[in-house]
């Protein structure tokens, strides 16, 4: 296995070294924006190509696309997008033109389903697309809503190697990678903790999102930081020609959008402004007394409050600057058992400009946030953690016809706070501050059926005076028109470490801890030389189009982690007053652990006029070695399966029904032997252990070596829209969550056995099964955009 990461990296040099050579001839270059012509949002991932040519590219996700190294001539420009009228416009090129050139579409009644097919399958063989799965609204909306309120946190429970564990706790684990090793970003800016305690609910508002890149593994340089996955959402701009809003409300939760412009955008583009500003809540707690009261008299104990805002400045050659901030918060009382709140808060701005005489374009980030938490549980100490930081970044993206190159720069500084008391009373506790450097490349090179997409990444860890070289590469062969190989891999690292106790059976609490230089000074008999959390990827795969709306993605991953990083749960002195020769296991706060997490992923996707179907299925194992016995994490889950069915019905497409289940294998969790009174000795040799009151002691089991029940869940979904007007719409909603009132098991509390299950049957109201209650009402105060 060494010798094919070594060969990645110097795969990844040879092709750098060769591609960034290369030099531009004197042809000419098309670039711009394409926009839809009655909000002025950007349009994203459609195809702009030069008629009866193989010149072509695809817009970002800021609707930017560059047609470069084009002969001189005169051609047909043309934009073809599914619900928008084909555009086309006559262009003359000579030597060195670099005409810019920003496209408007006016929306379409007529379905052009072929278009979007096109469109799907030319991304598929122009991109490399390993381990990367491209979230849009209209996917979170296919599937069953719970509460009437579509969120990307269920629809991540979806995805193939995604797993959450349930109803409640609102943890994401990625291929082996726990919460800590997932980045995520918001708009350029680092979100801590992107899920709710109630996991079916995230702090994003769907209404405002345009696009989320989900990384499962593999991911080229212009990432890191992270040493498993990246989830990387990009808000949309507010609607720059009219004032638009929405309002919604269920008995989860209440939420309210509101956009429109500052300075209208002109009928054929020019500069404008605009904002948008979302507010989503819950008041569960409150309201499930009413409508829940058979799941708990005290209440669900869930509340949480979203803001978010964004204003737009934007140019007449689509140069734009952003300015955004957010508030999110949540708290969950589980009575007799636990209290658990966290806050962040955080802002920024963002940029993209068009240089006026090259074929480039110029992205940077600025933002700041910060995150606390406070854990509260009976019979142990409060557990508190703390991070906040900055984050800067710089990259430039280089068209060369069909190939890119990119590059940048990133700076990151962040402040951790934390404190902690594990098992035996031991305190630990760190405040430290971090900085870190990190400059990348990447080059996309196309020739003939491969597309080849070397990397480099150089992250400096300042305060670990560490720094890492990591290449990465990617590689798709277009086998043929219908079957696609692929390839991804990489070299990872990280600073940053989580702490939890591995005691808990279902943990709510993730501390946040800059990596500590405080470590032992060997691991399973080597010398640890290096202080950071590192990773190593290796991603093979294969699509096949079985038919124009049926296609089979499988993958086979494997992550080696030589290195992690671990809150030491068998500490049993402070450093600075063990006896003589006491081994690091039983007084350094944090120890060295290695391990792999290796799996196979299948997807199915069906996608055909009115009827859509997914299904994917995980086979995955994740191991750890702490240096002297190997365990499973709490989130090794073997078996993982997800189903969905959605349809539309109607003549304007106003019914949708849709039907999600899932099904999972047990979770790992140390059981417990049994109880004993356990003696702290306050007064040391001079404590009477005889009359001392002692402390209730847990006499654990093997780590990790029992396994909750098996975990599934079938929901439902029926929604109906009501068009009032052209901008104004009704949407009715009806949504049961858990249909066969299953009893998953999320949280036992050790000393007092009291038992937390995930959601049952919702609604329920102890009435015949067949007198549902509709959940949500939705009415909208704008167009179909968030819709």
């Amino acid at each position: 296995m060494k010798k094919i990461f070594t060969a990645i990296a110097l795969t990844t040099v040879i092709f750098l070294s060769l591609s960034i050579n290369q030099a531009q001839s004197q042809n000419a270059s098309i670039r711009g924006f394409v926009y839809e012509k009655k909000t002025g949002e950007p349009i994203i991932f459609t195809n702009v190509y030069l008629f009866k040519t193989n010149y072509g590219a695809a817009t970002d996700v800021n609707g930017f696309f560059a047609i470069t190294k084009i002969p001189p001539g005169d051609y047909t420009l043309m934009v073809t997008y599914l619900g928008y009228d084909t555009l086309k416009m006559e262009v003359s090129l000579k030597p060195n033109d670099l005409m810019s050139q920003n496209l408007f579409l006016n929306k379409s009644s007529v379905m052009l389903e072929a278009v979007s097919i096109s469109g799907e399958r030319e991304a598929a063989r122009t991109e490399t697309r390993t381990s990367i799965v491209k979230v849009t609204p209209m996917d979170i909306k296919q599937i069953p809503s719970v509460g009437g309120q579509p969120d990307i946190a269920q629809y991540l429970q979806i995805l193939p190697g995604v797993v959450f564990t349930g109803d409640q706790g609102g943890q994401l684990y990625i291929r082996g990678g726990s919460p800590i090793q997932n980045k995520v970003m918001l708009d350029g800016m680092v979100i801590y903790n992107p899920f709710h305690s109630i996991g079916l609910f995230s702090v994003f508002d769907t209404d405002i999102l345009r696009n989320a890149d989900i990384y499962t593994g593999g991911f080229n340089a212009d990432h890191g930081g992270r040493i498993s996955s990246v989830m990387d959402i990009t808000t949309r701009d507010g609607n720059k020609k009219r004032f638009s809003g929405k309002l919604g409300a269920s008995t989860f939760g209440a939420k309210a959008m509101i956009e429109g412009p500052i300075k209208k955008q002109g009928p054929d583009g020019g500069g404008s402004s605009s904002f948008v500003l979302s507010v989503k809540n819950s008041y569960l707690e409150q309201s499930s007394k009413v409508f829940y009261e058979y799941v708990n008299e005290d209440g669900l104990p869930f509340n949480f409050l979203d803001i978010y805002g964004k204003v737009s400045i934007n140019a007449a050659n689509g140069s734009k600057v952003n300015f955004f901030g957010f508030n999110f918060s949540d708290q969950v009382s589980y009575k007799d058992i636990s209290n658990y709140s966290w806050d962040a808060v955080g802002g920024g701005a963002n940029f993209v400009v068009i240089p006026g005489n090259s074929p480039v374009l110029m992205e940077g980030i600025a933002a700041y946030s910060s995150y606390e938490m406070r854990l509260e549980e009976d019979f142990t100490s409060p557990r508190t953690s703390s991070i906040n930081g900055f984050n800067v970044g710089l990259n430039f993206t280089y068209f060369m016809g069909k190939d890119e190159l990119k590059y940048g720069l990133e700076f990151l500084g962040f402040k951790t706070n934390f404190e902690f008391s594990n098992d035996v009373g031991q305190k630990i506790q760190q405040e430290e501050n971090t900085t870190e450097i990190a400059a990348y490349v990447k080059y996309k090179l196309t020739t003939g059926k491969f597309l080849i997409e070397p990397g480099f990444r150089v992250q400096w860890y300042a305060s670990l005076a560490n720094v890492s070289l990591e290449p990465r590469f990617a590689m798709k062969y277009n086998a043929t028109d219908n079957t696609r190989i692929k390839f991804a891999g990489g070299f990872y690292s990280q600073n940053l470490i989580s702490a939890r106790s591995d005691r808990d059976v279902v943990n709510l609490f993730y501390g946040f801890l800059s990596g500590p230089d405080n470590l032992p000074e060997e691991f399973d008999g080597k010398e640890v030389t290096d202080k950071l959390q590192k990773s190593q990827h290796l991603i093979i795969g294969v699509e096949h189009d079985l038919t124009r709306h049926l296609t089979i993605n499988l993958e086979a991953y494997y992550k080696y982690f030589p290195q992690l990083t671990n809150l030491n749960r068998n500490k049993i002195y402070d450093e600075g007053t063990a006896p003589p020769n006491t081994p690091d296991s039983e007084m350094k706060d944090f120890i060295i652990e290695k391990g792999n997490a290796e799996g196979i992923d299948l997807s199915v996707k069906f996608d055909k006029n009115r009827l859509y179907i997914w299904a994917a299925y995980s086979y995955a194992f994740v191991n750890r070695y702490d240096g002297e016995n190997w365990y499973h994490p709490h989130y090794d889950r073997r078996h993982n399966l997800n189903l969905l069915g959605s349809y539309t019905m109607g003549e304007r497409m106003e019914w949708e029904v849709s039907v999600r289940w899932n099904f999972g294998t047990g979770f790992p969790f140390t059981q417990t032997q049994g109880y004993f009174e356990k003696i702290t000795f306050d007064e040391g040799i001079n404590s009477d252990y005889l009359t001392q009151n002692g402390q209730l002691g847990i006499e654990y089991a093997e780590l990790n070596e029992g396994r909750l029940p098996t975990y599934h869940r079938l929901d439902f979904n029926l929604k109906r829209k009501f068009y009032l007007s052209e901008n104004s719409i009704l949407e009715a909603d009806l949504s049961i969550t858990n249909v066969y009132d299953r009893e998953n098991v999320f949280y036992v509390n050790r000393v007092t056995n009291n038992v937390v299950y995930q959601l049952p049957v919702m609604p329920k109201k102890n009435l015949p099964r067949g007198r549902w209650k509709v959940l949500f009402f939705r009415l909208n105060l704008g167009d179909e955009q968030s819709n």
